[in-house]
């Protein structure tokens, strides 16, 4: 679990494959990077690794319990600090009571729509970890609204494709930084999504066309090598709260 960009990394512990999709979708179309667990077992071992920004872990695991996962984490020096929001279908009071006595900072019960969690990973993360609360990013002339979406471009609003929002947004997350079309497609599309590098290129294309004059010194090409963000000579790159 080595992270390539500056995004939040969400650790995903939750054993159904289709729900683990959807989780992982959802996060990486909110501008975060999802690593995903099938068990408390192998969670455990990716955090042996390296640490997340925040877990979204299942209840009803198999073997280890997320209960006991969550447990476990917070009597180890190295994770008790780990935002962590607990996954389950358990929505008695009872249950919700003894999760976030066990340790969670949050509670979702499934069903829950990909806005829900969304908003409680940023909430929770505001309060735990406010270095990534989201905010607005500024880029020279551009000036990106994380939680509205709205782009401006020299005070000028300007209309992006859902998919052009977040190859933009992932970029000024990262500014200066190279990264070849595998790892945008990682990064933006997923990591399980089956779509040609090709690809790439034409929303880069697209992405310039709305930028305007400037995007091609903002946006640049680097050869055999891929595409990286560039504030203009003198323009530092900012994120405001």
């Amino acid at each position: 679990m080595k992270p390539i960009s500056n995004l939040p990394v969400v650790l995903v512990v939750e054993d159904d494959k289709g729900i683990q999709e959807l989780l992982r979708f959802t996060l990486v179309c909110g501008s975060y990077q999802a690593v995903c667990a099938d068990s408390a077992e192998q969670a455990e071992t990716l955090l042996r690794q390296t640490l997340p920004d925040i877990a979204l872990i299942d209840w009803m695991l198999p073997g280890q319990s997320g209960l006991t996962l969550t447990s476990r984490l917070r009597s180890d020096r190295r994770t008790r600090n780990l935002p962590i929001i607990m996954l389950t279908a358990r929505g008695e009071e009872a249950d919700r009571i003894a999760g976030l006595e066990g340790g969670a900072d949050d509670y979702i019960v499934k069903p829950f729509s990909p806005k829900e969690l969304l908003a409680r990973v940023q909430a929770v993360l505001r309060r735990c970890a406010p270095e990534f609360a989201k905010g607005t990013l500024r880029v020279g002339p551009v000036t990106l609204d994380t939680v509205s979406h709205e782009v401006q471009v020299g005070g000028q609003r300007i209309m992006l494709t859902p998919t052009e929002f977040r190859l933009l947004r992932f970029f000024m997350g990262n500014p200066g930084r190279v990264y070849s079309r595998s790892q945008l497609l990682d990064n933006v599309w997923g990591d399980h999504v089956y779509i040609e590098d090709r690809t790439v290129d034409i929303h880069i294309r697209r992405l310039r066309v709305a930028l305007g004059p400037l995007a091609e010194s903002l946006v640049e090409t680097v050869r055999g090598a891929g595409y990286k963000m560039s504030a203009p000579t003198g323009v530092h790159p900012s994120m405001t709260p």
